[in-house]
């Protein structure tokens, strides 16, 4: 196995902005995505809100020309599917389905998956009125009818927001009452633009050539009715993708991996950027920044590793 300096797992955007910073800095960077790479932002239609594209950006595009601009310092992206991140002595070992690598350093960017809720629609019309993040898509719903599934905390901050935005916000939660914190549902309550709708269970989201509605079972009358609407925001919660992390890792109870300041997890050699993360805020933005911290921070760790003995 030959030994490499960096590897990052994921190429999303904390993964190719970890990329850009370390082939940039002289590293060898050796980068491993699963799928395609850019991640979660290949599923976003429109990005308004990166910096430096005032017209905005498909999330595609931006995805890819974050891999071209890493391809152009010198990052090598292999698509591997990796399994397992160990350390291995002083080094890391990362083994993938196509074999094992050595690292003196690793970045996991590994991202989260929201959780879907699983009715025939969602995922035909994602990216055609199902999203999974109001901040990211909620201004393409300007002055149009939203719809916000979920109760806690998550879906009913994306609700205020969107009501900033949109003409309606329907909020549908499959339980009597919302989850969220008091200031949040007071704040709901007060907004005349949204419209609750408890003890719902979610039966389908319509459509045509996009979203149309969402099909409702009121579950103490057995009613079913459709609720129209432009965009559908599912808000149940994130699954990080920590499949490859063991017990050595620590992680909140979500099941996010924790960091200290400079995106170094509990592992020593090993750092954390982006999704996987615990942190307040999860956009493309502060995934770049995440990426280009913990890139630094691995440059730090290896001069060091350089002078000790």
């Amino acid at each position: 196995m030959q030994l490499k300096e960096v590897v990052i797992v994921g190429a999303g955007p904390a993964g190719l902005t970890a990329g850009i910073y370390a082939a940039r800095s002289g590293l060898e960077t050796l980068v491993f995505e699963k799928a395609l790479a850019g991640g979660l932002v290949n599923i976003t239609d429109r990005i308004d809100n990166f910096p430096g594209f005032p017209q905005g950006i498909s999330g595609m595009e931006l995805g890819d020309r974050m891999r071209q601009q890493a391809e152009r310092f010198g990052a090598t992206i292999l698509t591997e599917d990796v399994k397992k991140i160990a350390k291995n002595g002083r080094q890391i070992l990362i083994e993938t389905d196509r074999g094992k690598h050595l690292a003196l350093a690793a970045i996991v960017a590994t991202g989260s998956t929201p959780k879907k809720i699983g009715v025939p629609g969602e995922e035909e019309y994602i990216g055609k009125g199902v999203s999974y993040c109001a901040t990211c898509d909620g201004p393409l719903y300007k002055d149009k009818v939203t719809t916000v599934i979920g109760g806690g905390d998550s879906a009913l901050q994306e609700a205020i927001y969107l009501a900033g935005l949109a003409s309606t916000v329907h909020i549908i939660h499959r339980r009597d009452q919302l989850r969220g914190a008091k200031v949040l549902q007071d704040e709901i309550r007060r907004n005349p633009k949204i419209i609750l709708h408890l003890n719902k269970r979610i039966l389908s989201i319509e459509g045509e050539d996009k979203v149309t509605g969402v099909r409702v079972e009121d579950k103490a009358t057995g009613v079913v009715e459709t609720i129209s609407a432009d965009g559908v925001f599912i808000y149940v919660g994130y699954s990080p993708s920590v499949a490859c992390l063991g017990d050595e890792f620590e992680k909140t109870p979500e099941g996010f991996v924790v960091t200290k300041s400079n995106l170094e997890t509990s592992v020593e050699g090993v750092f954390a950027a982006g999704d996987v993360r615990a942190k307040e805020l999860r956009q493309v933005v502060t995934a770049a920044g995440d990426g280009a911290l913990a890139a630094m921070a691995v440059y730090t760790y290896l001069q060091s590793l350089q002078q000790s003995p």
